[in-house]
């Protein structure tokens, strides 16, 4: 399905409740924010979008305005015809090329065993003030992972680890999936489940250990480290607690066996649709699908919001 298509999906669902960006919108939230768009004229998208998430009450669980999720709900709505929104003040860029520096170049790595890593080996450079760290993060990744950088949206953390002042691996997490269906089977959860607690599942969006760092054991370390750490950071960057990590393997490039290694659980392969298609238009490779609990009992947790609460 093109994007036509999708659009004209929308304006069928708009007779009734619609369900975009993991909200269900009723038929009295569309009509209040086409009169919020309607009754303010003079405002551009962005204000739009905080004007729409103050009415509706659309937070992060830290507090935050969902303004961004929101601007893309209203792009949905007015192209599917529902409403008319301002034009905007900028052209929509691709996103720029990360320049690749002598910084990341390849280098003779410091002898060390696995065990020399430890928690305190991570560093956090999402958010953290230091915006060169960030962009060294990116470049490394862009360099050096099959995937090259990806843009984050909705909440991330981004992990550098050192040893010493040498970079040895970097690692990121990010939001769930919509859909997968070998995830959401080893839930056992119903879709109002699902929309209501998706937010409790992230996933593993990256993972590079660089290329000169050759140690065995070292990568299923990692990702134990990482996730003893991940629930904390991420309470203290967005007000909750993670219950589920998510990961996709590439199935003809790896076998997945760091994260075998490091205690995940294979429940499948995907189809091939990506993250985001929830329309079955794309066509990508099959990957498998690991899944790592980070409390007891988070399938029990997971589906345990009746069906009929809304989020």
């Amino acid at each position: 399905m093109d994007s036509q298509g999708q659009h004209e999906g929308i304006k069928r669902e708009l007779c009734g409740p619609i369900q975009l960006r993991g909200r269900l919108f009723s038929q009295d939230d569309l009509s209040r924010i086409r009169a919020i768009v309607e009754g303010s004229p003079g405002d551009h998208r962005f204000a739009l979008s905080k004007k729409v998430c103050e009415a509706l009450g659309w937070r992060q669980r830290n507090g935050r305005l969902k303004d961004r999720s929101c601007r893309d709900v209203l792009r949905k709505l007015s192209e599917a015809g529902f409403l008319c929104l301002p034009e905007r003040r900028r052209s929509p860029r691709r996103r720029r090329p990360i320049p690749i520096t002598t910084r990341t170049d390849p280098r003779l790595p410091v002898p060390f065993g696995p065990r020399d890593v430890d928690g305190q080996n991570f560093s956090i450079v999402t958010a953290s003030g230091c915006r060169a760290d960030e962009k060294l993060w990116n470049e490394y990744v862009e360099r050096y992972h099959y995937l090259g950088y990806g843009v984050p949206v909705g909440p991330h953390i981004k992990y550098m680890v050192h040893l010493g002042s040498e970079p040895i691996a970097c690692i990121a997490f990010g939001g769930a999936a919509w859909k997968v269906a070998p995830r959401d089977t080893w839930i056992g959860w119903r879709p109002a489940q699902r929309e209501r607690n998706l937010r409790f599942i992230v996933n593993n969006t990256r993972f590079l250990i660089l290329p000169w760092i050759r140690l065995d054991n070292l990568a299923s370390r990692l990702l134990s480290l990482a996730l003893k750490r991940l629930p904390n950071d991420w309470q203290r960057l967005y007000a909750y607690r993670p219950l589920l990590v998510e990961t996709f393997v590439q199935a003809d490039r790896h076998h997945g066996t760091c994260y075998r290694a490091a205690n995940w659980i294979c429940v499948g392969a995907t189809r091939g649709r990506g993250k985001t298609d929830r329309y079955k238009t794309a066509s990508l490779p099959k990957k498998l699908v690991f899944l790592r609990p980070l409390v007891c009992h988070v399938t029990t947790t997971l589906s345990a919001m009746p069906d009929n609460v809304d989020p």
